[in-house]
């Protein structure tokens, strides 16, 4: 009789990964590319696919939309404006799928009065599917660091419900080129790895994760704020939340601190050369300031309004979120007493007067801040509010399970989902603080949030199986 084949525990684990994937991308790939073709030029995605045209053209990193040379005539300067993951991704996929390519030469050049507009082709297949695929990867990194925190039993659950609460996500968000796919991968992928050097204290893992937050600072530059706070949480669980004191701890996060500067180093060295600025990016937070300013001018009945308007589903009945004319209207972007465009208006003014916003922006925040810094931190509560409801509907079961297990696991004192949280949090406040009410950039929040919610489901499943389990008394 032949002996059966035992399957190595890696082997396993790296099968049911695979299965993960390969489900989480299907129905994502789905989600996305069953909703409606969008324009190119629609929202923001002309400032990637500017710097793409202008990449593949002219080899230029340029400012794309915001610099003042028509680069489908003449070569562009150098920017730094934006940084370069999600620009690279596009030249990628132009590169990759030619149709792709001519869609976004098409809308650059119809965007400058070169061509007719109206005979662009809308496609960008190839990078839907690249957002399906990244959204994969992040729905796979929550279910392993659910499954690091809480133990094998989650690792579906916590997968079923970030895949479900990305499918949810509103606004056909995935089906524009813009950034957050890559986004919450990259991060998704940082605190997998930050978790795995919290718990096993090995070298590769702080690196990794420091490369990993490095490339995440290129896609997006607000997560540079991880950086210390990734070191301090490092500190805080090797030396007084683990078990026991962690092995190779500094050395961990020295290791964790270079990886991070050599990936980021290049850019701002490109930038000191090219553009004559030693950082990241210039001008964009600025940008962004100014328009978070605007929402200090709140009413107190929008202030108020706002606790119900942003919540899923209840919003939705509460208001007509399409109205020009309701109580909410100022959040509707298209109407033209918007926040939105009395932000863009503030900043479109500030440039005719001074050129640039870095040079002014402190004078004008101190300005600001000095009249209103008790209505601005007033109005970060609800702003903050609004942007922690990510996963759509999704997020009505999973954000007070999550609360609910941040509480259970203090009691318990199983501090890693409250570190593994941390990072989104704080991100959370700081989009709170210096931008809007939107969920998309908070969407790391979801591996938090599935990985506490599978937790309880499983707990609360346990406990009932255990119950109807137990025998019933003779009688």
């Amino acid at each position: 009789m032949a002996t059966p084949v035992k399957r190595r525990p890696g082997s396993a684990r790296l099968a049911r990964s695979a299965v993960l994937l390969l489900a989480a991308f299907a129905v994502l790939a789905l989600t996305i590319t069953s909703q409606p073709s969008k324009r190119l030029r629609d929202f923001d995605q002309l400032f990637y696919t500017t710097i793409a045209y202008d990449l593949e053209r002219h080899g230029v990193f340029s400012n794309g939309i915001f610099d003042q040379t028509d680069s489908t005539r003449f070569r562009p300067e150098p920017g730094m404006f934006f940084v370069p993951g999600y620009p690279l991704l596009i030249l990628a996929a132009m590169k990759l799928d030619s149709r792709f390519g001519e869609a976004v030469r098409c809308s650059v050049e119809g965007d400058h009065g070169l061509r007719d507009e109206t005979t662009c082709e809308d496609y960008a297949l190839p990078v839907h599917l690249a957002h399906a695929f990244l959204l994969a990867v992040a729905v796979l990194a929550f279910a392993a660091a659910a499954q690091l925190i809480f133990g094998p039993g989650v690792f579906w659950l916590a997968g079923i419900l970030a895949t479900a609460s990305f499918a949810a996500v509103r606004d056909d968000l995935f089906t524009f080129l813009m950034t957050e796919s890559l986004t919450v991968a990259i991060g998704s992928l940082v605190m997998l790895f930050a978790l795995l050097a919290w718990q096993r204290s090995h070298l590769r893992y702080s690196i990794v994760s420091g490369l990993l937050l490095g490339l995440l600072c290129l896609t997006r530059p607000s997560f540079v704020v991880l950086c210390p706070l990734l070191l301090v949480l490092s500190l805080l669980h090797g030396r007084w939340l683990a078990p026991r004191p962690a092995p190779r701890l500094f050395g961990g996060m020295l290791a964790f601190l270079i990886a991070f500067v050599v990936v980021v180093s290049p850019w701002i060295v490109r930038n000191q050369v090219s553009v004559g600025k030693l950082g990241l990016t210039e001008e964009y937070a600025s940008a962004v300031l100014i328009e978070r300013l605007a929402y200090n001018q709140l009413t107190p009945g929008e202030f108020v309004r706002m606790f119900a308007y942003c919540v899923p589903v209840l919003g939705d009945v509460a208001f007509d979120k399409e109205s020009a004319t309701g109580p909410m209207r100022r959040f509707v972007y298209h109407t033209p007493d918007s926040i939105f465009h009395a932000g863009r208006n503030r900043r479109d003014a500030l440039l005719q007067q001074h050129t640039r916003l870095d040079p002014v922006i402190s004078g004008i925040v101190t300005e600001d801040m000095r009249a209103n810094w008790w209505r601005h931190l007033l109005v970060s509560i609800p702003i903050g509010w609004c942007g922690a409801w990510t996963g759509g509907a999704w997020a009505l079961l999973t954000l007070p399970l999550f609360v609910l297990a941040c509480v259970h696991a203090v009691r318990r004192r199983r501090p890693d989902l409250l570190l593994y949280a941390t990072p989104a949090l704080a991100m959370l406040g700081l989009h709170a603080l210096l931008a809007n009410e939107s969920t998309r950039y908070n969407l790391i929040l979801i591996g938090p949030y599935c990985a506490g919610a599978a937790w309880l489901i499983q707990s609360m499943a346990a406990r009932v199986l255990s119950r109807l389990r137990v025998p019933s008394p003779a009688l």
